[in-house]
């Protein structure tokens, strides 16, 4: 055998340990055998650089250095899951599915949920391409070379019957036995120990160096499967196939037939999530069948097919110190406790949300009460209740303030509001800060070299006081201030100028309108195409727009009521920012369809459903999400839903095929 076969042969050898020992855990050799048989692998390697494998077993023990983590955009996007603390949110969760879905029989998958460092991994041709961070969903950090050194992520897949490309997703996640040994080594060398596994876990996906990655005992636990022509069409059969090609999937997933088999599998793991090697904080629970999944889609924010089931949160006790108020870019105040630091959940707790007035004077909380305070969903503090067996004698109720904390304005509550808001909407400085901040973030303008901290300081040192005031800043005015160099002053210039490329449906959501959310902007710039048409629109006009309902319109109406807003909005045209959408030319467009409205529903062979909808409106039509008497056709695939097609018989709405469609706009 010549030694290009040993190096083959031996690749083939160590990834078939590496998947034993890590993602089996059951070792067909002793550490030094393996051991032994890397160093001859490398000293090969090293022989034959011209037969360089980056998947080779020699690469998991790192040595890149990624100074700048690169951002990549998610070809799917990373949703986050909606929560339930109860089993009536979940018998209201599949009340709304059979809504959609017309009382079928549903099969669920249960799985743990983890509590790490979600990741998206992407595999083209059974080779580990890429791996990102989930970031905001829509994007995230590139840190491929630190996933490399994780043992249990294969850096190539056995069998043959994988997609040509797919992403799977997990959690990065540090066992219990491995976290408390890296403490137990910072202890004794006199460090801080870190303070949980979570944070440790997501913090070594940042680390430059991926040789100290290498180095901490990371796992990786996958769990969900999506690209093109996946071969299965359910999430239990996808969770089987991915163990098939080598992934590490967790064995405690089980497929219920119904809710009361979920509540079953909730019980048992709530009493026993404490036996397991890792953190866990609740369960996902997931409609199985993929057809089931498509018909049902997703929120702006969350897929409607998913439901994450929390555990009851961990608890503690302190003393509150002190109520102190912040205040919003929209102006809301928020009462925030500030207490005697306490351990909650592996993190120091110092602060907790009071949320509004209400909910002080319901649990009559007072200063130096003693407190009990849960994460609420695990992630924000709150405080639920007052220990009063400790309360000081003599103490006083507490008294909501009556004047914005930072420009004394007298505050406002509306009827049947719970927040009370300052109305100095253009001269209190953390509005103004605020709703700048909001206009450059990630899902709005999107502005490179500009964070929340920079944006405090221009507007402190008077150099902005709205954000069309970001367009004339030069680099001269930028560089006298406290931490800024040449370069990062012509960064922020030039990522101020390149957001005038930002499309119009973001320009809208960066306004910071109230109520108009992503989802809401984008269907308003649909609607009306540009902000002139927009701010003439009145109240009649707005709520005619499918899903915009009256709240949402008297607050658009109001903000181009404002002679304030309509200024800075003609400086942002002055500037270039787009304020119309950029349609794009599609030779194969046309008006066949004016007027028309279609619901999709169903499987279909010779395009996705994203297709189907986007030839609609190519032809001017529109795409409704549900079949009302205003629906025209609904377009039908294999598998529709049999809520829909009941009602679509009721309202005698012609049912069409793909065939048929075509037929309709050829």
């Amino acid at each position: 055998m010549d030694e290009s076969q040993i190096i083959k042969s031996l690749r083939e050898e160590l990834n078939q340990h590496n998947h034993n020992y890590y993602v089996l855990d059951n070792p067909t050799i002793s550490d030094f055998e393996f051991d032994q048989k890397l160093k001859q692998l490398q000293e090969l390697e090293n022989k034959h650089p011209e037969l360089f494998d980056e998947n080779s077993p020699t690469q998991r023990v790192g040595g890149a250095i990624t100074k700048n983590f690169q951002t990549v955009v998610h070809q799917y996007r990373m949703y986050s899951l909606d929560n339930s603390y109860s089993k009536e949110d979940l018998i209201d969760w599949e009340i709304r599915i059979q809504k959609v879905l017309g009382n079928v029989p549903l099969e669920y998958t249960c799985e743990l949920k983890y509590d790490g460092a979600s990741i998206s991994i992407t595999y083209e041709n059974g080779k580990l391409l890429r791996a990102v961070t989930r970031g905001d969903g829509f994007q995230g950090d590139d840190v491929t070379n630190n996933i490399k050194t994780i043992k249990s992520i294969p850096l190539k897949l056995t069998g043959s019957n994988f997609p040509a490309r797919f992403d799977i997703r997990g959690e990065i996640i540090l066992p219990f036995a491995g976290f408390e040994k890296m403490n137990q080594e910072l202890i004794e060398i006199g460090e801080t120990p870190y303070s949980n596994p979570r944070n440790t876990a997501s913090g070594s996906l940042k680390l430059q160096d991926s040789s100290e990655v290498a180095k901490r005992p990371l796992d990786c636990l996958l769990y969900f499967i999506i690209g093109n022509n996946l071969p299965f069409a359910s999430q239990q059969e996808g969770l089987n196939t991915a163990r098939n090609w080598g992934f590490k999937v967790p064995i405690e997933a089980k497929l219920a037939s119904n809710l009361e088999e979920v509540f079953e599998f909730i019980k048992y793991w709530n009493e026993h999530r404490q036996n397991l090697p890792y953190e866990t904080d609740g369960v996902v629970i997931k409609v199985n069948r993929f057809q089931y999944q498509e018909e049902l889609g997703y929120t702006a924010k969350s897929p409607r097919w998913a439901m994450a089931y929390k555990f009851k949160s961990e608890q503690v006790f302190t003393k509150l110190l002190s109520i102190s108020y912040q205040v919003g870019r929209t102006g809301a105040i928020t009462p925030v406790a500030n207490l005697e630091p306490v351990q909650l959940a592996g993190t120091i707790v110092k602060r907790a949300s009071l949320h509004n007035a209400d909910q002080i004077e319901k649990l009559d909380i007072r200063i130096n009460d003693t407190v009990f305070v849960e994460k609420g969903g695990e992630i924000i503090p709150k405080i639920i209740a007052v220990d009063l067996s400790k309360r000081p004698e003599n103490t006083a109720p507490t008294v909501y303030i009556t004047h914005c904390p930072e420009c004394q304005t007298a505050l406002i509550r509306g009827e049947g509001e719970a927040n009370h808001y300052c109305p100095n909407f253009y001269g209190c400085p953390p509005q103004i800060i605020g709703r700048i901040q909001h206009f450059i973030s990630r899902k709005a303008m999107d502005i490179e070299g500009l964070g929340g901290e920079t944006v405090a300081l221009l507007y402190q040192n008077g150099l902005v006081h709205n954000y069309a005031d970001l367009y004339e800043l030069t680099v001269a005015q930028i560089l006298p201030l406290e931490r800024m160099a040449q370069k990062s002053a012509e960064n922020l210039v030039n990522g101020v100028q390149n957001s005038k490329k930002i499309p119009f449906e973001n320009v809208l959501y960066a306004l910071g309108i109230r109520f108009v959310g992503e989802t809401v902007a984008k269907k308003l710039a649909k609607h009306y195409k540009n902000i002139d048409t927009l701010s003439q629109a009145s109240l009649l006009d707005l709520i005619l727009v499918d899903e915009i309902g009256e709240r949402i319109a008297q607050s658009v109406v109001e903000f181009f009521e404002n002679n304030e807003n309509r200024n800075i909005i003609d400086r942002l045209k002055k500037q270039g920012v787009q304020f119309e959408i950029v349609e794009k030319i599609n030779p194969n467009a046309s008006t066949k369809l004016s007027g028309q409205i279609f619901v999709v529903s169903g499987v279909f062979e010779e395009y996705s459903r994203d297709d189907l909808k986007q030839a609609i409106e190519d032809n001017g039509g529109k795409v409704g999400s549900s079949i009302s008497a205003k629906t025209n056709y609904v377009l039908a695939g294999e598998n529709m839903g049999p809520a829909k097609l009941e009602k679509a018989n009721q309202l005698n709405i012609p049912i069409i095929s793909e065939k048929d469609f075509q037929e309709m706009i050829r």
